[in-house]
């Protein structure tokens, strides 16, 4: 089981391709810089149902434990991938949970 931790982000309309690439880039930089990530993936919505409230991206990242999420929360670098999203930031949702077979 891993502890998955799932987060939607909505961004301003004000923010340009290029605003929300350099997001793109700094959230999909982090596995390399906070080694309690076990995986890392992401995507755009491109579901028919226009049902996502204009959310347009998930990233999901998995932990072993929740110490290892207790690491990644205030870790430096994810620290740093925050500042960089807060200027482009219209909402966000966040779950986690424990992956199930």
């Amino acid at each position: 089981m891993l502890l998955r931790h799932a987060v939607m982000f909505k961004f301003k309309d004000s923010s340009s391709p290029a605003d929300v690439k350099q997001v793109e880039d700094a959230f999909r930089a982090l596995p390399k810089q906070i080694k309690e990530i076990k995986s890392f993936e992401w995507g755009t919505n491109n579901s028919p149902e226009n049902l996502n409230q204009g959310f347009t991206h998930l990233f999901f990242v998995s932990f072993a434990s929740e110490k290892d999420r207790e690491v990644y929360l205030p870790h430096p670098a994810h620290k740093a991938f925050v500042e960089v999203l807060k200027p482009h930031l219209d909402k966000v949702l966040v779950l986690d949970y424990w992956s199930k077979k």
